[in-house]
């Protein structure tokens, strides 16, 4: 959950073509959702930051969680404690994926974004068997299987299983992989009158450890132009910024008791899952489809790292190896958050669709339940700048302690920084409808509108947190001017907040044909929520911050079309008001650091165009270009520190951290011979501001994938992908600790060593599929 390290993602990609609108909402009345036509993915799957889920599309705000759903239910409810990649995978127990854009999913999810829309294979009478392998150059093997047929004449059966073995792109001392997942799929379908429908229940089992997720950061020297310098020794991607002992002693906030972090323990996710899927086409024309699934996580685990300055010290400031001799050299003041949470959702979505004349209506009801019960730990330690980190251990005094006796320890500042604690549910009940109307051959229209009625009830701590914060009744100690000891009291118990509203979505799409090429169109969407659950696992709003979040989308553009050329170019406004972050603030030089609760606000313009280009035979392009301008509104913060120290940040009219103003995208796919094909993904990502007030940056990059498919016959097909071309090994995202920097400072920081993340480094993937 952890809302400090939410980044935020920017592009405004135009789903765009001539039949931009009518493709999306097409209704399929087979008895199997996923035999209907597919919308162009554009590789959706290849994503340079993290292997094992899809690459976010994004719409010009920061992700609104979920982005991908299954048979019409959400693949996880939220992922802000039980992450996506635990419990889904695109394997072989998918029929197919679709593409829901913005509108679609701002009326039947209440979330505005495009989202991933996968569909289960039920099976069909005859046997079919499909095996797929995978593995890379750095010792990466998957395993993916799926099995399926028919039983008699009114039985379908399916049984799949996921495995993969990923050490990752370089050595985890503490750990034989980086992520090692395994699903499980069963299923069994009963066919009803004569084909007219079907009723299906499935089962998974996820088992997922994922290290690998807090292991993408290394040390680099800022040059100061926007570019950086390798560290001697160090090479992003393929050295590890993770410590290489295997044990943290850490202050649990939900027991008060110290306890020890097993590096290898903190990542685990587990999950059984039952699912009810069916539909039914009546004779009068109406499909109606029903959807259902409760999912149990009891383990929902996982691990966040941190960084802060990166300083040089000497044997006279007191730092220690594990050896106890005294250290001189680099080091950083790391921090490290232990996530535990526990989940179940219980989801049930059903709709009725029919086409009546020129009008295809859709009806339909989502009655989705989640209960949390999540508690996160914090932590803070010195590390050195180096390949496999050593950890340093220093005088502390806890204060805890009610001598306040200085020791010696190699980790300090406990639950200082923003652990969080929620235990509760949150309940949405929504109907909501959709009509595609064909006023004319040249005119269509389509809208749609949400109506949401939202509960929550959760156990929130809005206390500040403090060094040595936690549940319960205790004192923490401290020296007075005199030097004497006073003893301060606290008594941190949860509090329940309960909130009962209405949210609401509408959209509204027009497309109009001026000839048979060329057209226009224009949509605008709104959705509206509430501060959610997870949004209380921090201090969390007051009543007096609890607001309407509203989020307003407006597009229009042009699109033409030809034998050899789909172009669609449009303009987007976007907007969302009362955007809630937990933010780490840290002091510029040190590691101290504190962590506010911001609300503010964030509005988006841009222009977008997009082209599917067949400029000759076998040879197919996507091209796209996105201008445009994320700013922050009503962001102001301002923090005290340890020294009596205040100082603020201001990131109004600013560009969102992370966020390019220029996108490209170029795709190009070329068939060599009916069964051989090969093709690339190029996309160019502008300059990116590494902190929150524009002072420090990171020149453009590329990211890059290429690879051949060959179908060697109807049984085998084989690839090879190659993933970071170029072996590009710029910075991206965030520098660590660079929060407060304005941009009057950036000059002093040229040269600075610092931190931050980086894109997955040149990799060569082998694959081949059997079907029998």
């Amino acid at each position: 959950m952890n809302l400090k390290l939410k980044t935020f993602s920017f592009a405004l990609l135009a789903y765009a073509s001539t039949g931009m609108y009518a493709q999306t909402h097409t209704e399929n009345n087979s008895t199997n959702d996923s035999e209907q036509p597919k919308k162009e993915e554009r590789n959706v799957m290849l994503n340079a930051a993290d292997a094992n889920k899809p690459r976010e599309i994004q719409i010009g705000l920061p992700s609104e969680d979920v982005t991908v759903y299954e048979n019409g239910l959400p693949a996880v409810y939220s992922s802000s404690v039980h992450k996506l990649s635990a419990h889904w995978r695109s394997d072989a127990s998918l029929k197919g994926t679709d593409l829901m854009t913005p509108s679609e999913s701002a009326i039947k999810t209440g979330n505005i974004a495009y989202a991933v829309s996968a569909f289960s294979e039920l099976g069909q009478k005859e046997f079919s068997g499909k095996l797929n392998y995978k593995a890379n150059h750095f010792g990466m093997q998957n395993f993916d299987l799926n099995l399926s047929g028919g039983i008699g004449d009114k039985w379908l059966y399916t049984a799949g299983m996921y495995q993969n073995f990923d050490p990752g792109s370089f050595k985890l001392r503490f750990t034989d992989y980086a992520d090692r997942t395994q699903i499980y799929h069963l299923g069994l379908t009963r066919i009803l009158g004569d084909g007219k429908g079907r009723i299906s229940l499935l089962y998974k089992y996820s088992n997922s450890k994922n290290p690998g997720n807090f292991a993408n950061a290394a040390p680099f020297i800022y040059v100061g132009d926007g570019s950086i310098k390798k560290l001697a020794g160090f090479d992003p991607g393929l050295d590890s910024y993770v410590q290489r002992q295997g044990s943290f002693k850490y202050l649990n906030t939900k027991t008060g008791k110290m306890e020890t972090w097993n590096m290898t323990d903190g990542n685990d996710n587990r999950a059984n899952e039952v699912a009810l899927i069916s539909q039914y086409q009546f004779d009068n024309g109406w499909l109606w489809k029903l959807n259902a699934k409760y999912m149990n996580a009891p383990r929902a685990n996982y691990v966040d790292y941190g960084g802060s300055t990166i300083s040089e010290v000497t044997e006279a400031d007191g730092y220690q190896l594990s050896d106890g001799s005294a250290y001189s050299g680099l080091i950083e003041g790391r921090r490290t958050w232990l996530h535990t949470g526990k989940v179940s959702n219980a989801l049930l979505t059903t709709e009725l669709s029919k086409q009546l004349g020129s009008h295809k209506l859709m009806i339909g009801l989502n009655e989705w339940y989640y209960h949390l019960n999540y508690y996160s730990s914090s932590f803070q330690w010195a590390g050195t700048v180096e390949a496999y980190p050593r950890t340093l251990s220093q005088m502390y005094v806890n204060p805890l302690d009610p001598t306040l006796t200085a020791k010696r320890s190699e980790t300090f500042g406990y639950n200082e920084l923003s652990p969080e604690y929620t235990k509760g549910s949150e309940n949405k009940l929504a109907v909501y409808f959709t009509d595609e109307w064909k006023v004319s051959p040249k005119f269509k229209v389509f809208y749609g509108g949400r109506l949401e009625y939202y509960r929550m009830a959760a156990d929130q701590i809005s206390a500040s947190r403090f060094n040595g914060f936690h549940l319960g009744n205790y004192n923490t100690y401290s020296r007075a001017e005199d030097g004497s000891i006073v003893a301060a009291e606290h008594n941190i118990a949860p509090a329940n907040v309960t909130k009962n509203k209405l949210n609401y979505a509408a959209t509204l799409q027009m497309t109009y044909n001026v000839t048979k090429q060329f057209g226009l169109t224009a949509d605008a969407t709104i959705a509206t929520r509430f501060p959610r659950i997870s949004e209380y696992a921090g201090t969390g709003p007051t009543e007096e911050q609890y607001k309407r979040v509203t989020i307003p989308l407006v597009r229009g553009g042009i699109f033409y079309k030809n034998n050899w050329l789909d172009l669609s170019s449009m303009v987007t406004y976007i907007s969302k008001s009362n955007n809630i972050d937990q933010q780490n603030l840290t002091k510029p030089g040190t590691s101290e650091g504190k962590t506010v609760l911001l609300i503010y606000n964030i509005q988006t313009l841009g222009w977008t165009t997009s082209a599917e280009i067949n400029p000759i035979k076998n040879f197919h392009m996507h091209a796209l270009f996105t201008y445009q301008k994320p700013v922050y509104k009503n962001y102001n913060a301002s923090v005290t520190f340890s020294d009596g120290q205040t100082m603020g940040v201001n990131a109004n009219n600013m560009i969102v951290k992370e966020i390019p103003q220029v996108l490209i995208e170029l795709d190009p796919k070329y068939d060599i011979t009916k069964n051989l094909n090969a093709w690339l993904s190029f996309r160019y990502f502008g300059k990116t501001y590494a902190n929150l007030q524009e002072a420090l940056y990171f020149n453009g990059h590329w990211e890059t994938f290429g690879g051949i498919n060959w179908n060697v016959n109807k049984k085998l097909s084989l690839g090879m992908s190659v993933i970071n071309i170029f072996n590009e090994k710029g910075a991206k995202g965030t520098i660590s600790g660079s929060e407060l920097i304005t941009k009057e400072e950036a000059g002093k920081y040229a040269g600075k060593y610092m931190s931050g993340s980086y894109m997955r480094p040149f990799t060569v993937e082998f694959s081949a599929g059997i079907k029998f």
